[in-house]
This record gives structure tokens, C-alpha cells and sequence, in this order.
């Protein structure tokens, strides 16, 4: 069963888990959701699957959570807290994949999930195993309410599934090949491709979402930070077209507002827009 919004005072609280990996740097993973999902007002919950050493330059170091405590943290946010919708990132290894979909299937059924099948981080480094990506296809994409991979993603998933990618016409007929591995709807990010649009495709049909490029480095959590918008959006009740459109637009906000002069390699997004909320503190 859907697990309710909770009541505070006449106003209800969506609340949004990710499963995902932590960043140092705080630019990705559960750093980059957690403001996500306090931009769209939503409440924020963890299960951490990895602890990454990473920075603006790549990652030095992974230490990998053990699947039995990714599914009790998982397990403790739902016996108390509840959950509205899930976003799934970072999972490292093939059984850490098959904790994670075992618990949603027992725990957390009809809730949606959004999936952004991370292979490698955007700073340089591999996030998932290679040979857990096709676990990935098998376990997690048939329980995804949207799959959220980006252009080289899209076409690795493809690869791993057998499917000759570059037979297809174009990214529409890439997106239509995704739907039948089995996810609700697909969303490619158009961060890779020469117009910066994404994808949207359901059952309904394939249509571009309006996006825009910026002249800025800053990109390091973007795809962290549109999937996880896409996430709080379906928590608040948003269907999936809609959740995918506040998602290009409000990642494309942060990649405007990234901050380029933090740290030596591509800088982290902004979706909280920091520089604008800096104020002095007046101890008085």
C-alpha cells in the first residue's frame, strides 16, 4: 500500500527516500538529492549504498555498503517515516542491486521509483561493476515508474541488454528501445546530445522537453539533481510528464547557478542557489 503524506498542521508533507551513494565533495549523489529535494519542499530520507572520496577533479576512494545495512536503513525510514516516492542512484555492486529491488518489491510496492542508472561519475570513475549492469536491467528497470539515464547510459543500457543501439534512427527510437526493458516511462537527459532537450517516452508516445545549455563548467550532480527532482515532483503527487518537465527546467536552473570557481575540475550545480542566500550574520 502507498504510504500517506504526513500531517503537520493542515499541510501535508510529501517525503522522498534516496538510495544512493555519498559524495565528500557534495556535489552528487545523496548530497545533490537531499537539496533537491528541499527546493521542491519535500521531505528528504537516506539509504546510502557507497562512501565515495570525491572531489571537483574524480574520485579517489569507494567503500561499499554492505546490502544488509542498505536494506535496513531503507527498512527504518519505512516502519517510521514513510516514503512517497524513491529515487535510486549510485548502487556499486550487483548485490546491492538485488537488496535494493527486494526491499522495494516487499516494502515499499506501488510506490513510485525513479531510477538513474549510474555507471560512472561525471568527475571521472566507475560507480557501478560492469558485470552488475545486467542485474541493473533484470532487477531494478521493470520496477522503475521513470528511468532517467543520460545519452552514453541510454546506449550502455541497450549494449547490456543485447540491443544493437546503433541501428536505431535516432534518440526517439533509442528512448522507445528502453521502454520495452520494461521501466513505466524514460527520460534521456539531454546534457550529451547537440540540443540540450530531453527525451520524454511513455506508452503514450516520445516527445522533446525544452531545455537550455549554459556556458558554464558547473555541471558536476546535474544528473543527480534532475532525477531526484523528478522524484520529490512524483512524491508531490505530480503524474510523470509533469514531474519530467519541472525536472529539465529546475536542473537547468541549477547548472545556471553552478559554481564554477569551487574546487579544481567541474564544479557542483546549485539548485539552492547559495550565493544568492548568503547573508551577513549579525550577532546581535
Amino acid at each position: 500500500m502507498r504510504a500517506v503524506l504526513v500531517d503537520t498542521g493542515g499541510v501535508a508533507l510529501a517525503r522522498a527516500l534516496t538510495i544512493a551513494g555519498s559524495d565528500s565533495g557534495g556535489g552528487a549523489g545523496i548530497q545533490a538529492d537531499l537539496k533537491a529535494f528541499a527546493r521542491c519542499g519535500v521531505y528528504g530520507t537516506v539509504a546510502i549504498t557507497a562512501v565515495t572520496a570525491q572531489n571537483t577533479r574524480g574520485i579517489s576512494a569507494i567503500h561499499v555498503v554492505p546490502p544488509a545495512i542498505v536494506r535496513a536503513q531503507i527498512e527504518a525510514v519505512v516502519d517510521d517515516i514513510g516514503v512517497d516516492a524513491v529515487k535510486v542512484g549510485m548502487l556499486a555492486t550487483a548485490a546491492t542491486i538485488e537488496a535494493v529491488a527486494a526491499t522495494l518489491r516487499a516494502r515499499l510496492p506501488g510506490v513510485a521509483v525513479v531510477l538513474d542508472p549510474v555507471l560512472t561519475a561525471s568527475a571521472g570513475g566507475e560507480l557501478l561493476d560492469p558485470d552488475a549492469v545486467v542485474t541493473l536491467i533484470r532487477e531494478l528497470v521493470p520496477l522503475a515508474t521513470v528511468l532517467t539515464p543520460n545519452l552514453p547510459e541510454a546506449r550502455a543500457l541497450l549494449a547490456a541488454a543485447g540491443r544493437r543501439f546503433e541501428q536505431l534512427a535516432d534518440d526517439l527510437e533509442l528512448a522507445r528501445a528502453l521502454l520495452d526493458l520494461g521501466p513505466g516511462a524514460v527520460v534521456i537527459t539531454g546534457g550529451h546530445r547537440s540540443t540540450p532537450r530531453d527525451i520524454y517516452a511513455d506508452q503514450e508516445g516520445v516527445r522533446e522537453l525544452e531545455g537550455a545549455r549554459y556556458d558554464t563548467q558547473a555541471v558536476h550532480g546535474s544528473g543527480c539533481t534532475h532525477s531526484a527532482v523528478l522524484a520529490a515532483e512524483l512524491a508531490r503527487g505530480s503524474s510523470a510528464l509533469q514531474a519530467a518537465a519541472t525536472a529539465a527546467a529546475l536542473a537547468a536552473e541549477a547548472i545556471r547557478s553552478g559554481i564554477d570557481e569551487l574546487g579544481h575540475g567541474p564544479g557542483p550545480v546549485d539548485i539552492l542557489a547559495v550565493r544568492r542566500r548568503r547573508a551577513p550574520f549579525d550577532a546581535d
